[in-house]
């Protein structure tokens, strides 16, 4: 059976019944609400599903896809809606939105927190630190958990705690035949294994249950800013200071224009800089001497680093991020910074044609390294940074140029890059290569196995697609 091919037109009978069963909403294209809720974070993506199923809870999801799969229609998952290929909606498919489910119930005494699948990670990191806890997500607090999660997922305090799927302790799932299943390490560990980086591929998760760490609810943490012609040898003292810096130090360059902000003087807003976002998330006494390698280079334009809320910290850089512009990206994994890489990146951000694209740099290792590369599907254990290009502009007749660039600056760092990819930062176009890239032959092969498993007839494929074993790849 494949759901996806030949898709039957659902009866008003049909409609009215799967309507009867839902505590959420069911949109057809005239009614109100749905062009609100077909749009997501890229608005490259303009589709347009046959219906859309906003669920409020697990059995919405259950009857969702079972409607599917009866009627034959293409299921697409919304989650936080913020993946850059637009993989949360479909043309003329079955949405299934999980916006509505955003529910974090932390659990101090156990150190765990139980999120639905459309929380954010502002409300994943607002309940967390209530209590002065923490789970290593991301840096746009507008992301959404699960497809953070579900692509293995890093973030400012990755190097200390690992990956946000390494903190995954328990998941709940609808899986294709549309029953609910909770997975944990000890119960399916194959399956709990593929979760925890092989995407959407086995069912539609309905929670995630994490592991908590102790974070004080204030920080060291903020940009540093350098003027464009220092940034090669910036870059290169950064890269030497993050060889040997200690896992609760972060940092993040980013090769951009300028925003308006008070930190950096007004002379050079708009023009390109060198950003140096940076965090220590260890002992309070401890963080000024922590940062002081990273805040002691050269002559920096501006310095905005300071105590602040974590909280703030992780949305200070939202609105570069904010939904509504179009979005198109290529990445790298480098396995170290160095000189012809570096000068490569420059290079290309020199070239950058929008004013609101960007290159950022996040530096790995510490627990990320340590971690077994077959403990889970993220093969990208041992690189030491990964590279998002990200061209980002408002203007449709300006897709051919930008998308341009950004492949072109892509070809140029290829030669000092690993040849792997990381699954959440492929745009729409990349292709089979690409996506085997991400996981590895070994592993994109046990992935296949575990498809095969879970879902044979690949009701999940509109996604970054794993096709089960026995299927034409």
């Amino acid at each position: 059976m494949k759901p996806h091919l030949s898709a039957s037109r659902p009866s008003a009978e049909a409609l009215a019944a799967l309507r009867g069963r839902l505590r959420g909403t069911l949109m057809a294209p005239d009614e109100v609400g749905y062009e609100q809720a077909r749009m997501v974070w890229n608005a490259m993506i303009d589709r347009h599903p046959a219906l859309i199923v906003r669920a409020r809870g697990t059995a919405d999801v259950m009857a969702a896809v079972r409607f599917a799969r009866e009627h034959r229609l293409a299921i697409a998952v919304r989650g936080g809606g913020h993946n850059v290929a637009g993989l949360a909606v479909c043309d003329g498919g079955l949405m299934i939105d999980l916006s509505a489910m955003t529910s974090v119930q932390v659990d101090p005494q156990r150190r765990r927190a139980r999120v639905e699948p459309g929380a954010l990670l502002a409300d994943l990191d607002r309940e967390t630190q209530a209590r002065g806890l923490v789970v290593p997500a991301g840096f746009i607090s507008s992301t959404g958990v699960a497809g953070l999660t579900l692509g293995g997922g890093f973030g400012y305090l990755s190097r200390r705690w690992g990956l946000t799927a390494d903190n995954l302790r328990e998941v709940e799932l609808v899986t294709a035949e549309g029953e609910a299943r909770r997975v944990t390490p000890d119960g399916d560990p194959e399956l709990f294994w593929g979760l925890c980086g092989g995407g959407g591929n086995f069912g539609v998760v309905t929670a995630l249950v994490f592991a908590l760490h102790d974070l004080p609810h204030e920080v060291l943490a903020g940009p540093v800013v350098h003027d464009i012609a220092e940034a090669p040898a910036v870059l290169r003292r950064v890269a030497e200071i993050m060889r040997d810096a200690p896992d609760d130090v972060a940092c993040l360059p980013v090769l951009r224009h300028a925003p308006p902000k008070p930190f950096i003087p007004e002379s050079h807003h708009g023009a390109m800089i060198l950003l140096l976002a940076m965090i220590h998330s260890g002992e309070p006494g401890r963080s000024e001497q922590a940062l002081a390698p990273l805040r002691g280079i050269g002559r920096p334009l501006g310095d905005a680093v300071a105590r602040r809320p974590y909280v703030a910290f992780q949305s200070m850089f939202d609105a570069t991020a904010a939904a509504g512009a179009r979005n198109y990206w290529k990445g790298h994994y480098l396995d170290d910074l160095a000189d012809d890489g570096i000068d490569t990146l420059c290079e290309q951000a020199v070239r950058m044609p929008g004013s609101e694209s960007s290159i950022g740099m996040l530096s790995l290792g510490g627990e990320i390294a340590r971690r077994d590369a077959a403990s889970t599907p993220y093969p990208h254990r041992r690189a030491g940074w990964v590279v998002n290009i990200q061209a980002r502009w408002r203007d449709p007749e300006e897709d051919p140029r930008q998308t341009a660039w950004a492949r072109e600056a892509f070809a140029a760092l290829a030669p000092f890059a690993t040849g792997g990819a990381y699954v959440n930062f492929l745009s729409g176009d990349e292709g089979e290569a690409r996506l085997r890239a991400a996981y590895g032959e070994a592993t994109h092969d046990r992935l296949r196995a575990l498809k095969r498993r879970w879902d044979p007839d690949n009701v999940f494929h509109l996604n970054q697609n794993i096709p089960p074993a026995d299927a034409v790849a």
